[in-house]
Order: structure tokens, then sequence, then C-alpha cells
């Protein structure tokens, strides 16, 4: 006889909205919506429990993907404004059902296109943002208010989340109502990816002001995407990963709490970003087991009472570290498995990579497969019919309890060496990626652990034969006479002001977006607008680990 914890779950997952959807497996079997033991123990209820209930190891949802599909988003960003907008349209035409943004570098590190460091660099790794204009054109005939959009930006993500703003402002938009996620994600810039601009501390203020933005005028808007993604790019275990990203979304949490924003106003608004890699049931255990971690550390160390606060939401992009140059349309299977694995793990969003993304940025053809993979999950695998279907197995139970064991042991070094911003300074966490880093090629150098293609089942005198996306220096004169455009017609007096306001706002603790979104208005440029901070808050230099 199954328990009264158990029938509680079951009237509230009945009572969840369900997708118009026949559930039953392709031979016209009834599938239950969940699996699990008839006699439910003490340790079950406390370790595992049911899906939608603490410590949500199984999901945050009670129905899962019964209720609603995770979101399908494809990064991309190439070139022009104008030639991103035509790919979004592209994506959404073909089901598509949020857009993620990717910026260039001279975008990603606050350079505007006519700087003098953006040369040859402008729209070759993303698109080339650097001022309003930009930001209008990006998004043209797209309703912001119906699509969601993230966007994946940390050093400047003040001024572009500024732009985003302001061209809702313009166009007439409730801003309440806009839906989506900034990365937004300085700590894992300074372990990992190495795209900053300001020193931590100033960084980490920058951040906050954001979060207590949103808080109340943008409920809807996930101001910040806790990232474990590049962590793991840059050669992390699937321990470190976990441990690092939410060592990292504990710092921010207790930033806005120093601000004096209470527990249940930050903890709902955070989410998290991780990597789907090669590992298959490695990647679905740090899944699991990151849900019961965020849960109890929110439940009993932060005394957070809003159930909201205690759901860890996250998205997932399976592993770019993984593609491989040689044999490139076998990255179409590899990411179909790391895309299988993060919605067993309960992704509430996905990103596939394509099959060229090793050799340049995506073709449209290789975006089309790469969308096409998560629709066949979604719709002709069976895998969103069950929640947790490998829920109760000897070996994910256990391999779940072994990485919350090992990432809390991280939390403990961490919280040894005076917390994130002191490890980032001693090189702590920077060293420790490099190792695992190190070890893992190690292997595959001596060809204990196989990559197909590489150092496995090679293929003598290949010849690659997929189109490729080419950037040209055609962009870059484009957009560079576009910002003389917009700075030889604007106000360049109400710039001047409104910059100047933004310098003094620095040394004091007024909140700045505001003043960003301002000066945005009158077209300031992003450059423009880093240089009047960093006057102030200055420039962040990497000390070197030996």
């Amino acid at each position: 006889m199954k328990n009264n914890s158990y029938n509680k779950w079951k009237e509230k997952s009945q009572s969840s909205k369900t997708r118009d959807y026949d559930f039953n497996t392709i031979s016209d079997k009834t599938l239950d919506i969940l699996y699990h033991p008839d006699s439910v123990s003490d340790e079950f209820l406390n370790k595992v429990n049911y899906p939608g209930e603490f410590p949500y190891t199984r999901g945050i949802h009670a129905n899962m993907y019964r209720g609603k599909l995770w979101t399908m988003r494809q990064f991309s960003g190439f070139g022009s404004p104008e030639d991103t907008n035509n790919r979004y349209k592209f994506l959404l035409n073909n089901g598509q059902t949020g857009l993620s943004v990717a910026f260039d570098m001279p975008t990603l590190m606050g350079y505007d296109a006519d700087d003098e460091l953006s040369d040859g660099e402008v729209g070759h790794c993303g698109v080339s943002i650097s001022s309003l204009d930009d930001m209008e054109m990006l998004f043209k005939d797209i309703d912001l208010d119906k699509i969601s959009v993230s966007m994946t930006i940390n050093g400047p993500a003040v001024i572009i989340f500024a732009f985003y703003v302001a061209l809702a402002i313009k166009r007439g938009l409730d801003i309440s109502k806009l839906n989506g996620t900034l990365q937004n994600d300085i700590l894992k810039e300074y372990i990992a990816q190495k795209e900053w601009i300001y020193p931590p501390k100033e960084s980490i203020r920058l951040i906050v002001d954001m979060i207590e933005y949103c808080t109340s005028k943008m409920p809807k808007y996930n101001t910040i995407s806790v990232s474990g993604y590049h962590i793991r790019e840059a050669g992390s275990t699937a321990v470190q990963e976990l441990a690092f990203t939410l060592s990292n979304g504990f710092a921010y949490l207790d930033a806005c709490i120093d601000r004096g924003m209470k527990v249940d106003q930050v903890a709902p608004r955070l989410s998290f970003f991780f990597n789907s890699h090669s590992d298959f049931f490695e990647e679905i255990c740090k899944y699991r087991a990151a849900r019961r971690i965020w849960s109890k550390k929110l439940k009993e160390y932060y005394n957070a009472k809003d159930e909201k606060s205690m759901k860890l939401r996250f998205h997932t992009q399976t592993a770019g570290f993984s593609l491989t140059a040689q044999q490139p349309e076998i990255n179409i299977a590899r990411t179909s498995f790391q895309a299988l694995s993060a919605v067993l793990g309960g992704t509430q969003s996905l990103h596939t990579n394509s099959m060229d993304e090793t050799l340049a940025l995506p073709s449209e053809k290789a975006a089309e497969i790469a969308l096409r993979t998560q629709q066949i999950l979604a719709y002709e695998t069976g895998v969103a019919n069950v929640v947790d279907p490998l829920g109760g197995s000897y070996y994910v139970e256990e391999l779940t309890d072994n990485i919350e064991k090992e990432a809390n042991e991280y939390f403990e070094k961490i919280e040894s060496i005076g917390g994130v911003v002191n490890g980032i300074e001693s090189g702590y966490f920077q060293k420790e990626i490099a190792d695992s880093s190190s070890m893992y090629n190690d292997k595959i150098e001596k060809k204990e652990r196989y990559i197909v293609g590489v150092n496995k089942f090679i293929k003598e005198d290949e010849n690659i034969e997929i189109p490729i996306l080419e950037i040209t220096d055609k962009v870059q004169v484009k957009q560079i006479n576009k910002l003389n455009k917009i700075k030889s017609s604007r106000n360049n007096k109400a710039v001047s002001e409104k910059l100047e306001r933004i310098t003094k706002s620095c040394n004091g603790t007024d909140n700045l977006l505001p003043l960003i979104i301002d000066a945005a208005l009158e077209y300031a440029t992003l450059g423009e607008i880093v240089n009047a901070m960093k006057t102030v808050f200055g420039e962040w230099n990497e000390q070197s680990i030996i």
C-alpha cells in the first residue's frame, strides 16, 4: 500500500497543468507519471523524495515535462545585428522557443567596434553590439514581451542589459513583463573564462545593482545565470563544476543579503547554467546532486521560507570542449547523448551545439540539425513522458550521493581559505582546474581514454566537406560606419552629462543601472560607459599561478 506522502504528491501532480499529448509508449502501453518504491522509507523521503518536493532530487516540478517541455534555445550571434536578426527569425520559424544571444569578443570585453583593440574581431565569434542602435536592429520585428531572451555576457553585462531595457522602453513595452536571463556571472570569469573588466568587488556591486533593480521592476527576468559551463570547458571535473558554481551562487546571495535584501527576495531570481559532458550517468547525477545541495543550504543555512528559493533552476548546454574537428559529423551523435543526459537530469532549458562549432560559428544547416535533435528528444523518444525515469537505480542514486559528498568537501575547503573572492585572488580555483585539465589530457595522450576520431578510429587523409560560415571584414567596416553616424547625430552634450553622472555615482552607493539606462537612451556607446566606470573602478589584473 502506497504511503500518505505518495498520495499527497500524486494529488499535486494531477492538479498541475498537463500538455495535450499522448504519453503512452510507441506500442500504446500506458505509462505512470512516476516510478518509485511501493514502501517508502524515511531515508528516501529525506534524500530523494518525489518530484517537486524538498530536496528536489527528482526535479523541481511535480509533473516535469508532462506539464511543460524544456525551453529549446540555440546560442546564436554573428556578424552584424542585421545578420543575427535574420538567423533569429529563421530559428523561431523552425520551432525554437527562446533566443540566446552570443556576442563578439570586443563586445564581451567592453570595446566598441571602432576601438583599435577590436580590429579583426568584429562579428567573428558573435554579434557586434556597440550601442542601443545595434540592439534595436538585433531585435527588429521580434516581440520582446513574448519571447524569452537569454544573453551571454558578463564583464559589461550591466551595459548590454541597459541597452535591452532601453529598447523595451523606447518601444513602449511594460518592462515588468520581459522574460529572460542575463548570464552576468563575473566570478566564473575570474575562475575560468577570463573575460573581465573591473576587479571582483566592484563587479559584484554591479551585479547586486541589477538584481536589486529587477526585483522591484522586472520580476520575470532572471538577472544572473550562475555558470558552471565555462568552468567545465576550462577543464574541471564534474564535481568541481558543481562545487565552484554553487559556491559562486552562495557568494552572490551573500552580497545581496549584505545590501539589505531578504533571502526570499533574491534566491528565486538566481538561475544556473551547467555543462553536459560525455559521461552520461555522471552528468545526470551532477544535476540531481546540485538540486539537493542547493535546497538543503537554502533551507538549513539561509532559513529560506519560500519554496521557490529552494528550487534550483538551470539551463544546460552540451559540451563544446567535446566537439572534434576530425570527423565533425559525429559531433551530432555526441551532442544527442549529452542532450539526453540533460533532459534525464531535469533541465529547464537546453542548447545543443552544432556539429561545426569547433571549426567556425554554426552554419544555418548545422544549427537546424542541432535544434531538430532537441525536438526528436522531446517528441519521439518518450523520455519526457516519465519524471526522473532513472531515479531508484542503484548506480544513479549512489553516484548522486558521492557527487554531493565530494562537492561538500570543496565547500569546506573554500570556506577555509576565506571564501570565493579570496580563492580567486590566491589562484586556488585556477590551479584546481588546471590540474584536472592536465590529468584529463594526459589520459588522452596515453590512450587511457579514447576520443573517437582523435586517438581512436582515426580517418587518415580526411577531407572535411561541410560548409563553414565565414565572417568578412565588411562587417567591421559596416559597424564602424554605423557608429560614426550615431556619434554625429546624437546629442553629445547630453551624452557627456549622463557619463559624468555615472562616474560620480561610482564613488557612492547609488544603484548605477538607472543611470546607465539613461545614458543608453541618449545612445552613449558600450565603450564610453565602460570607461566612465573604469575611471573609478579601475581594471583587474590576474596574478600568475606557478
